[in-house]
């Protein structure tokens, strides 16, 4: 077994322990945590299985935002542990015959898609200038790729994720009445006298004298 084989297994069995734990994890914390490491563990073994643009597209997009998003909004919400977990074992067996045919369907395809794959084939080749064969990554040619012959679908593509951004932001974008926000306008148009009244006011009554003062002054009068 060379160098390349025992990096693989070891990838795969903590990327397996990690799979593992996120679903056992009483704590949503720890769980999205063991999410991220399974996640890396994963980008490493498609940089072994060299899927450059696989792995680096999973570090730069899960584990760099979603999972970041995904702590905070876990760490922020107020999540009670007994109550989500009310229920668990009744459902358990339904939820584990579905996780083993989605486990078994997935075996069957990887097998029999990738079973005879030649390594020497996985490398990208193009064809230079001058006729001859240049061996290329394969982010390099899937780049090729997508800006020339699929240039338009990126495009579109890129335009509805614009479209989808801003949809988002309109929709949850609302008035909210307890906000106490400036209008910048209104504040520079203000004026001193706005600011500060002057009002005149009848004097006040003098305060009485407390009870314990009025009583010794009254005891000495009688003496």
């Amino acid at each position: 077994m060379d160098v390349k084989t025992g990096f693989f297994f070891f990838f795969s069995a903590v990327l397996l322990f990690a799979a593992f734990r996120v679903i056992t994890a009483r704590n949503p914390v720890h769980a999205v945590l063991y999410l991220i490491l399974a996640f890396a563990q994963a980008a490493a073994v498609w940089m072994l299985l060299k899927a450059e643009f696989l792995a680096i597209a999973l570090v730069l997009v899960y584990l760099g935002a979603v999972m970041v998003l995904f702590l905070f909004v876990v760490m922020m919400l107020d999540i009670h542990i007994d109550t989500v977990r009310k229920g668990f074992w009744k459902h358990f067996p339904l939820a584990a015959a579905i996780g083993a045919l989605i486990a078994f369907e997935m075996a069957a395809m990887l097998m029999g898609a990738f079973g005879g794959v030649d390594e020497s084939k996985a490398i990208a080749v193009t064809v230079d200038a001058a006729g001859k064969a240049v061996q290329v990554s394969n982010t390099k040619a899937l780049g090729i790729l997508l800006y020339t012959e699929y240039l338009y679908p990126v495009q579109v593509a890129a335009v509805i994720l614009l479209v989808a951004m801003i949809s988002a932001i309109a929709l949850t974008l609302r008035q909210r009445k307890d906000s106490k926000a400036i209008n910048p306008s209104e504040q520079i148009r203000v004026r001193a006298q706005d600011r500060l009244e002057m009002v005149r006011m009848a004097p006040t009554q003098k305060a009485p004298e407390p009870a314990s003062e009025t009583g010794v002054q009254s005891e000495e009068k009688k003496a």
